[in-house]
């Protein structure tokens, strides 16, 4: 049985934008779905992974028995913005038995590594949230359930609009993440990530050219 945990404690809301600080921790995300921190939803130790490309797929459920019967090895139950969520590490044309799909996203582009742990992040924000400036040790995929979300790195902006969109960059660039739009997104993030290095380390090496920002504003004026 999968544990839940938590991560990003601490928010500071500064002039806007405002900034949501965020490092893992154990505390778990709790039932507060309201706007501030990110949270570490589930995190779940992965031996090894499928042979070839492997996807991010995810299926919402009715109940959680029902998306416990579905699970395999490499998946996660999950409860967050209403619905139960299998989360599950596999190959593109994977499905679960029932549910229904939402999305698959990938292939994520993961390193050798003697294992892997996936880290399940939940995340409300604001328009003109963001977290902090940060690289990961492996890939990061972001779903959204609702909302626009900016991704600044120092190759430019990635941007995805709308219910369902969704992003992936490669682990190592620094990044900054937004929401952007005019209402509040709400979403899931994956790192995946070799099991021996830590998931996040904040940064300080870069500094945005505030293409995000600039997007959200031209967003509020419309």
């Amino acid at each position: 049985m999968w544990k839940i945990f938590s991560t990003v404690a601490c928010a500071a809301a500064v002039a806007w934008p405002s900034v949501a600080f965020a490092q893992a921790t154990t505390r778990p995300c709790g039932p507060d779905e309201s706007a501030g921190p990110a949270c570490l939803l589930a995190r779940k130790h992965l031996a090894s992974l499928p042979r070839g490309k492997v996807y991010w797929h995810l299926d919402r459920f009715t109940a959680t028995k029902e998306a416990q019967r579905a699970a395999t090895t490499a998946s996660v139950v999950a409860e967050a913005f209403g619905s139960v969520w299998l989360f599950t590490i596999a190959r593109a044309r994977w499905r679960p038995l029932g549910g229904r799909h939402v999305s698959t996203i990938g292939p994520l582009p993961v390193t050798p590594a003697a294992g892997y742990t996936a880290d399940y992040i939940r995340s409300v924000f604001e328009p003109g949230t963001t977290a902090p400036l940060h690289v990961h040790s492996g890939p990061e995929a972001f779903f959204a359930v609702e909302g626009d979300t900016c991704l600044e790195t120092p190759d430019g902006v990635r941007i995805g609009r709308g219910t369902g969109n969704s992003l992936m960059i490669e682990a190592g660039p620094p990044m900054l993440l937004m929401a952007i739009g005019r209402v509040r997104r709400k979403g899931f993030a994956l790192i995946l990530h070799d099991a021996d290095q830590p998931p996040t380390t904040l940064t300080h090496a870069w500094h945005p050219r505030g293409l995000c920002a600039r997007q959200l504003a031209s967003d509020q004026r419309r």
